[in-house]
């Protein structure tokens, strides 16, 4: 069962996803997942399994090599087999959330969705719950530079789920970042960089994120005394629906002001 979990998580089929092709709750999943032996699952959901995994046999499953082809044809069959029709409930069940979003994109962000929840259904997962975290502010930070996108091309590459020459974003810097992030890995895993010999590098990093977050705080504590200021030559206490566009407008002109000296 271990070996057919690991497969799982490299083919990057979520429990989710396992559910719906087997036509199974998700709490299902997680039982047969538990059993020791996959010839104790229901004999139906064991030939889908196999099916979906292109295998004949259980045993087959420890000769199985992850490639790009291969997950290609693993997740055609998964797509072909999963209903529509519960894809779309599970949209419509989250129309809140994707309003003006065409099909496509609300495919994709159910599907997204769906998997940070497994992530973050344990309660005592403090790992999952900080994973999720840090991808959350690495989405809020994908528009300050165009090498985190770089990054998820890296990624999605590695993981095989985008052929190696596929380019998305800036070719040219694409490719360069792509054999950057590469040979880092390559020295990563060969155990040829260690924590002494990189610690000056980590220190210079270090420095240079506590600037940055001193820069930011000074922007903040000036932004804030700006709007106490625009606050009272206003006569206001407080920022309100009401008083909001006068408010910004004195804030601007009050910068504009600093500018000018």
């Amino acid at each position: 069962m271990d070996r057919l979990d690991s497969l799982l998580k490299e083919l990057g089929i979520s429990k989710v996803k396992l559910a719906k092709f087997l036509g199974v709750s998700r709490q299902m999943i997680y039982n047969y997942l538990e059993l020791d032996d996959i010839n104790k699952w229901p004999k139906d959901k064991k030939v889908l399994l196999l099916n979906l995994l292109g295998v004949k046999s259980p045993e087959d499953l420890n000769n199985i090599k992850i490639t790009t082809d291969y997950i290609t044809e693993v997740e055609a069959r998964l797509s072909s087999i999963c209903s529509e029709g519960e894809t779309y409930t599970n949209i419509e069940s989250a129309n809140t959330l994707l309003n003006g979003l065409n099909r496509k994109d609300q495919e994709l962000m159910v599907s997204i969705i769906d998997l940070l929840k497994e992530k973050l259904e344990d309660a005592n997962d403090t790992e999952g719950h900080n994973t999720v975290k840090y991808l959350y502010h690495f989405i809020q930070s994908l528009d300050t530079s165009k090498e985190l996108k770089y990054i998820l091309g890296y990624v999605a590459k590695e993981t095989g789920f985008v052929k190696p020459m596929e380019f998305v974003f800036n070719e040219e810097e694409q490719f360069i970042f792509e054999s950057i992030m590469y040979s880092a890995f390559v020295l990563y895993n060969s155990g040829g960089a260690s924590k002494t010999k990189l610690a000056e590098c980590h220190k210079r990093f270090t420095n240079q994120i506590e600037q940055k977050m001193e820069e930011k705080l000074s922007r903040t504590l000036e932004l804030n005394n700006i709007k106490v200021l625009a606050l009272k030559e206003l006569g206001y206490t407080e920022i309100n629906e009401h008083n909001a566009a006068e408010v910004f407008e004195k804030i601007a002109e009050i910068q504009s002001r600093k500018v000018g000296n």
